[in-house]
C-alpha cells in the first residue's frame, strides 16, 4: 500500500516545499492538493464550505513548487476541477508539469460539488460529468498527438499543434475522483483509476469489485485501475483495511499550520503509518 500526503496550500499556511522536502526522506510515495480556484461570497457566509477553502494556491502551481525540491515524491491533484478550465490550457499545464517533475504527476480529476461556484467559472453544473468526459478526451488528443484536434459538445478545435507532451506515455494516470452514480462505468471507459472521497473500507471493497467487473466485460484488465483512497485518518489498522479492499494508495490528511508545527505532525504520521 503506498502512502500519500494532502494539504492545502494557501497563502495563510506553511510553503508546500519544505513539507514535501521531508515528506519524501521520510519514505511517502506522494504528495496531493485539491483545487478551488474561487469560493462565492455567500457559499462562504452561508457555511457551505470551510474557510480555508477560499485561500487556496493554486494546484500546479503548487505542485510544481514540490517537484522542485523532490526527486521521487509523486504529485497528484485530489481533485482538479475540470469544468471550471479550459482543457487546451489545461492539457499543457499537466504535460508541462509531467515534464519538470520527470513524469511524477498523477492527475486526480473531479466534476465539482458546489453549484455557484462551476457557474461563476463557467462550467455547466447540470451535465458536468459530460463535460469532464468531453475535456478529457480533448486532452488526450493533446497529449498524443503531433497536430491535434478534437470535436466534442463542450470543446472544437481543428489541428492544432500543443507541446510539451508529457513524459509519462500515452499521458499521466487520471483518476476520477467521488461517488457519483456512473463512477464506475466512466472509470472502466476513460479513466484508469477511482479517488472515492470519503468512502468506508466497505464501500472500496464494493467498488473495487465493480470496477473489476466492469473492467473484464469490456475486455479490459482490472489491474490497470488504481484505487487511492483519500482523507484517510493516520491510523495503520485503518489503512491495512483499506488495503485488504482492494485499495493501492491511501491519502492521509496533513494539518496545515505553523510550518514547524506541520513538520512535527508529518514525522508522527509517518511513525504511525509508514
Amino acid at each position: 500500500m503506498d502512502i500519500g500526503i494532502l494539504m492545502y496550500p494557501t497563502g495563510r499556511f506553511p510553503d508546500i516545499a519544505p513539507l514535501a522536502k521531508r515528506a519524501e526522506e521520510l519514505g511517502f510515495e506522494s504528495i496531493w492538493v485539491p483545487e478551488h480556484a474561487i469560493i462565492p461570497v455567500n457559499a462562504a457566509r452561508q457555511g457551505l464550505v470551510p474557510d480555508e477553502y477560499a485561500y487556496m494556491a493554486d494546484p500546479f502551481v503548487a505542485l510544481a513548487r514540490a517537484s522542485a525540491v523532490t526527486t521521487e515524491l509523486k504529485l497528484g491533484t485530489a481533485v482538479c476541477l475540470v469544468p471550471e478550465r479550459n482543457p487546451l490550457l489545461l492539457a499543457k499545464e499537466v504535460a508541462t508539469l509531467d515534464m519538470y517533475s520527470g513524469g511524477r504527476f498523477v492527475f486526480g480529476i473531479g466534476a465539482g460539488w458546489l453549484e455557484s461556484e462551476t457557474d461563476i467559472m463557467g462550467g455547466d453544473f447540470e451535465h458536468r460529468w459530460t463535460q469532464v468526459k468531453d475535456s478529457v478526451l480533448a486532452m488526450k488528443e493533446l497529449w498524443t498527438n503531433t497536430e491535434s484536434q478534437y470535436h466534442g459538445r463542450y470543446y472544437d478545435f481543428p489541428p492544432v499543434y500543443s507541446f510539451p507532451k508529457p513524459v509519462q506515455r500515452p499521458h499521466p494516470l487520471v483518476l476520477l475522483g467521488g461517488q457519483a452514480p456512473n463512477i464506475f462505468k466512466r472509470i472502466v471507459a476513460w479513466g484508469d483509476g477511482w479517488i472515492p472521497i470519503p468512502a468506508s473500507p466497505n464501500e472500496v471493497r464494493d467498488g473495487r469489485a465493480t470496477l473489476d467487473r466492469l473492467a473484464e466485460s469490456a475486455g479490459r484488465d482490472p489491474t490497470s485501475i488504481q484505487v487511492t483512497v483519500d482523507h484517510v485518518p493516520a491510523e495503520r489498522q485503518l489503512i491495512e483495511q483499506y488495503a485488504d479492499a482492494g485499495a493501492g494508495r491511501a491519502i492521509v490528511l496533513l494539518s496545515t499550520k505553523t510550518e514547524d508545527k506541520s513538520l512535527a505532525e508529518l514525522d508522527r504520521i509517518a511513525i504511525a503509518v509508514l
